[in-house]
């Protein structure tokens, strides 16, 4: 009889902590995501935040020439929504050799725009008083 009710008490403290292990694991993060974080910035219409996140490069852009000159594409992130990035290239190493399905993780300033929001600050600041940010692409980081 005691080999029975040890043979059960280990079965059930099994079961239970088993249990325990798949609810912590497929616990939802308290965290959102830095691409949930974007979409619910872009449908609030929220921005001037610091944001690191990554996609897939969809559309390459010609480069802005007005001012300071950005190279610009557009990312689309895992939850569909796209991101206009503006890179300074007057201010950081331009992406030489990029392409449509290249995947692109980014840290910079996000601004609201209708089409999905503007990436840009992607690059150190040269007065040193904002964190800056970067561009990283075929495991090199550009800013």
């Amino acid at each position: 009889m005691r080999i029975r009710a040890g043979y059960a008490l280990i079965v059930l403290l099994t079961v239970v902590v088993s249990l325990m292990a798949a609810h912590v694991i497929d616990a939802p993060s308290s965290q959102p995501s830095a691409e949930v974080e974007l979409q619910s910035a872009f449908e609030e219409r929220r921005d001037d935040f610091w944001i690191e996140a990554s996609g897939r490069v969809t559309r390459l852009l010609t480069d802005d020439l007005e001012g300071s000159r950005h190279q610009r594409l557009i990312v689309r992130l895992e939850t569909g929504q796209t991101l206009l990035i503006a890179h300074n290239i007057d201010l950081a190493p331009r992406l030489e050799g990029i392409e449509v399905g290249d995947r692109l993780r980014f840290r910079g300033e996000y601004a609201w725009n209708p089409e999905g929001g503007v990436i840009h600050w992607t690059h150190r600041d040269p007065a040193g008083t904002r964190p800056g940010g970067w561009l990283e692409w075929n495991g090199r980081r550009y800013r």
